[in-house]
């Protein structure tokens, strides 16, 4: 894969303060074979007036209403005509050798798959650790910003499940992994790609929600039952003693 074309989804509804910097920085990237996609779920207060600023600067631009964040995803992926595919949430931002790093990687290993890159999301978050799907969501750097997958990879995986509202991706995930062993690799440390909000969607989740539908993602997916309820009520009661160890400060 020389030159491999990359397809930039960005979702967005209502996010007039961010999205401007989001385009900048997919329309500024140094490597210039790429396409950016916007999946609008109809936003009300001057998001699109932004996004029609930069019309020349993106390949599809569709604004109508979805099922969600992961529903407007799959429209995005849809569209996809590039080699490999990254999600770009309107949050988010690269920084402008992001997508140079990005396709060094698929460059000169023609078996990758899928690749997290390094993000500065209120921290570093560095690595990636498959070994951890089993029992955790934070077995890798970010899905926003940080992943990127092998077109062909994404179909064979299929599309995101929008049975999922919270974590379809961590189901992506899951499938990617386990299931299908795909081939991933993550980048270096000092190879970061960009910057997550820390405050954006992901950040006004109920925990009980996130816990509740991750469990149920690993038993729809085979993982032993009481393995899966195990680790739930283990990270539960995780939660309550940090909840009232903070309350007691």
């Amino acid at each position: 894969m020389k030159k491999p074309k990359i397809s930039i989804i960005t979702v967005i509804k209502n996010n007039k303060d961010y999205i401007e910097k989001n385009i900048l920085s997919v329309k500024n990237q140094k490597y210039r074979n790429f396409e950016h996609i916007i999946i609008d779920g109809e936003s009300t207060d001057g998001s699109k007036e932004i996004i029609h600023k930069y019309k020349s600067d993106i390949s599809h631009f569709i604004s109508e209403k979805d099922n969600g964040i992961y529903d407007a995803m799959n429209k995005g992926i849809n569209l996809v005509t590039g080699d490999i595919i990254g999600i770009l949430n309107s949050d988010d931002y690269y920084y402008e050798d992001a997508l140079n790093i990005v396709k060094s990687y698929f460059e000169k290993n023609q078996n990758l798959d899928f690749l997290f890159g390094t993000v500065i999301k209120h921290k570093l978050m560095h690595g990636f650790y498959p070994k951890k799907i089993f029992r955790t969501f934070g077995f890798y750097t970010s899905h926003s910003v940080g992943f990127f997958i092998k077109t062909l990879s994404q179909k064979k995986l299929g599309q995101y499940n929008t049975k999922y509202k919270y974590s379809a991706d961590y189901d992506l995930f899951y499938r990617m992994i386990v299931k299908f062993k795909m081939k991933g690799d993550h980048t270096t440390k000092k190879e970061i790609l960009g910057y997550f909000r820390p405050d954006g969607i992901s950040s006004k989740l109920k925990y009980i929600d996130y816990l509740n539908e991750n469990t149920q993602i690993r038993l729809d997916n085979g993982q032993n039952k009481i393995i899966v309820w195990l680790i739930h009520y283990l990270r539960l009661l995780k939660r309550i003693f940090r909840v009232i160890k903070e309350s007691n400060k």
